[in-house]
């Protein structure tokens, strides 16, 4: 008998679904809710090779969730199958350093940390609420973005800042795409046919956020990301790292607050705000073979940046056997690939043209024969991670 698990990742006006068989490993569904909380929302669902679409007005996430219940009504497979719910919350704090089994305080704790991540872990809670009343008899269960990098040393966690504040405040490294990189490493594992406990790994997840982290043996060790999911390497409309005194330089010189700062590096930085506007790479990549000076900074900012973090990890391992690339831009972008590589160099790591294709759904070798360190692509598959936790959990 099939044993289906939905998997829910609810974002501030989205929610991202899939029910997946956990013997298999079959997508049995998947969806999309956008634009809640906007005059007209829509929902996609996929299952059976077909997809099927609802425009409608979405008020909030438990009219999301009706919507979703109603799409798997009438189009398949039966909601009620479902054996458990795994629901996605970006930040765990000190707390969650593991999948957890949903219970009223576990709600009460996550919705304590809301101030270490106000735009995810709300959204996050939302979903939770209305997920259990649509589904009440059975598990649910959240898996933490941060759970992964709960064995990072002191070393690389605290910031040297007063330390009784930083204590009172939960003021520390957290690091966040936690499950990805997870899956990814042991992914890496399986594929080498290596034991992870035996294997030294940087994994750099590429998409519209973007981090990097240091693995020895299956146990991260740092991280790019920090107390929130801005710093760390440059990405699609965040700054990652800068200088903290930018906050206050702004204030005197141009009379942003605080709010405004934090909105102008989030959503208004990164290649986007680098490069005049978008921040997908193909748009990048044509405004450079256009000659456009902005896109081509840009990408060279994104690079050395990359390049910066993957050789500081390289000296903190000691001894690294694997460089791996995944999601969206590290899946898709051989031109990425490519250039960050050949910045490498003088470490001895080498591409080989033909193995670097420009789309891998599969993982793959990119490196040659004989370059130092192998270069893999490893495509991340957060949901199907995110149904194994929850399954594990319930057994």
């Amino acid at each position: 008998m099939p044993k289906p698990i939905l998997v829910l990742n609810c974002g501030s006006s989205s929610v991202k679904y899939q029910m997946i068989d956990i013997d298999s490993e079959q997508v049995l569904a998947s969806g999309l809710v956008e634009k809640i909380g906007l005059p007209q929302g829509n929902i996609t669902h996929k299952t059976g090779g077909q997809k099927y679409t609802i425009t409608e007005p979405i008020t909030d996430h438990t009219e999301a969730l009706t919507l979703v219940t109603r799409a798997f009504q009438t189009w398949g497979p039966a909601l009620g199958d479902a054996i458990a719910v795994g629901h996605r919350v970006v930040h765990g704090g000190e707390t969650f350093r593991e999948p957890t089994l949903i219970t009223d305080e576990v709600i009460a704790k996550v919705s304590e940390l809301s101030g270490l991540a106000p735009l995810h872990n709300p959204p996050a809670l939302d979903g939770i609420a209305a997920a259990r009343q649509a589904l009440p008899n059975v598990p649910h269960v959240a898996i933490f973005d941060t759970a992964f990098f709960a064995t990072l040393p002191p070393e690389a966690y605290t910031y040297a800042i007063d330390r009784e504040l930083a204590e009172t405040h939960h003021i520390r490294k957290y690091g966040f795409h936690g499950t990805s990189h997870s899956y990814v490493s042991k992914k890496t594992a399986e594929f080498l046919g290596r034991e992870l406990g035996d294997l030294n790994q940087i994994v750099c997840h590429l998409g519209n956020g973007a981090s990097i982290s240091a693995i020895r043996g299956g146990v991260a060790i740092d991280t790019s990301m920090g107390l929130t999911p801005l710093s760390g390497l440059v990405m699609g409309t965040r700054s990652g790292d800068i200088d903290p005194g930018i906050f206050a330089y702004l204030e005197r010189d141009a009379g942003m607050d605080a709010d405004a700062t934090d909105a102008m590096l989030n959503r208004r930085s990164g290649v986007a705000g680098l490069a005049d506007g978008s921040s997908d790479f193909r748009d990048l990549w044509a405004k450079i073979k256009a000659g456009d000076s902005h896109a081509s900074l840009a990408m060279d900012v994104y690079l050395h940046r990359l390049v910066s973090y993957i050789g500081s990890y390289l000296a903190l391992l000691g001894r690294t056997d694997v460089l791996v690339f995944t999601a969206g831009v590290g899946e898709n972008d051989e031109q990425v690939r490519a250039r960050a590589v050949e910045r490498l160099a003088g470490f001895g790591l080498t591409i080989d043209p033909a193995r670097n294709t420009p789309h891998n759904t599969e993982a793959t070798i990119i490196s040659t024969d004989d370059s130092s360190i192998a270069v893999l692509v490893v495509p991340t598959n957060e949901e199907l991670s995110m149904a194994k936790d929850t399954y594990q959990v319930i057994s």
